[in-house]
């Protein structure tokens, strides 16, 4: 094997294998250095430090733009698949990361897209071997999926609530409070019945005090009920895993795990010399 092929295989493992002492140390400083840059963009975005470092900041974000650069590069080089690397899910976001950089250079407000290197975070799911963790997210999808047609319902209902209650605090309050018009009524219903309140539209009649007092009492009855369709569809799922064994008879599945017969027929899930 000659010098560069073995030089193009030790990057290699040092660059994607993560489950090696290298792969690992080289995404922790990886990880260290998105962080610093992210820190970077920050602190820029403060006016007092922008007027007094705007050209050490700027300085320094290069130097981070650099490193990615090479990085980049030296992920493509090293790859048997440069191609399928580069249409990637992490080779997009590592060419997310310098492209805001480059643009920086011709739009100054480019440099604020640099936030979007906490994206390559990601990666740590990888260092700290955390993706066995991720099939958990498999309930949320279930319980996501399984409450879909319900949380359809209930915003389509809370549309016609808020429809409702901003036309008639149009009809009640009208222009001369604020109440421009039905789509700014219902904006102000939206934040009422959600409990946000801003404060910048409120009624001014009596009769306008008395329906806005009904929004916000039926906006906290109702806040809860996605979270307990929510919940409900999630306990479901989870219970879903411990459920398991068909029955041989009239086939009915989702038993108990430790369960011996059927709970619709009564025969026996196993046979006797199972």
């Amino acid at each position: 094997m000659d010098t560069p092929t073995r030089w193009r295989e030790q990057l290699f493992i040092i660059v994607f294998k993560t489950d090696t002492a290298a792969g690992r140390r080289f995404d922790s400083i990886l990880l260290l250095v998105i962080l610093a840059s992210l820190v970077t963009v920050i602190l820029d975005s403060i006016d007092a430090i922008h007027r007094d470092y705007a050209g050490l900041l700027a300085g320094i974000e290069w130097g981070f733009t650099a490193i990615f650069l090479i990085e980049y590069v030296v992920r493509l080089y090293c790859s048997p698949r440069p191609l399928r690397y580069a249409v990637s899910f992490y080779g997009l976001v590592d060419l997310l990361a310098i492209l805001p950089g480059i643009m920086a250079l011709y739009y100054s407000d480019a440099q604020y897209l640099l936030i979007i290197r906490i994206i390559r975070m990601l990666r740590i799911f990888r260092v700290l071997k955390l993706s066995p963790y991720l099939k958990q997210a498999n309930y949320l999808l279930a319980a996501l999926e399984g409450s879909r047609q319900k949380i359809i319902v209930f915003l389509l209902s809370v549309s016609t609530l808020v429809t409702v209650f901003g036309t008639l605090m149009y009809v009640v309050e009208g222009p001369a409070h604020g109440f421009t018009s039905i789509p700014t009524s219902i904006y102000w219903a939206v934040v009422t019945l959600t409990t946000v309140g801003f404060g910048d539209i409120v009624p001014r009649t009596p009769l306008g005090q008395v329906l806005s007092t009904l929004v916000m009492i039926t906006g906290y009855s109702i806040i809860a009920v996605p979270t307990g369709i929510f919940t409900a569809e999630l306990a479901n799922a989870m219970r879903g895993e411990k459920l398991q064994h068909r029955c041989p008879v009239c086939q009915k599945d989702n038993h108990e795990q430790d369960a011996a017969f059927c709970s619709r027929c009564g025969n026996a899930l196993f046979k006797k010399n199972e």
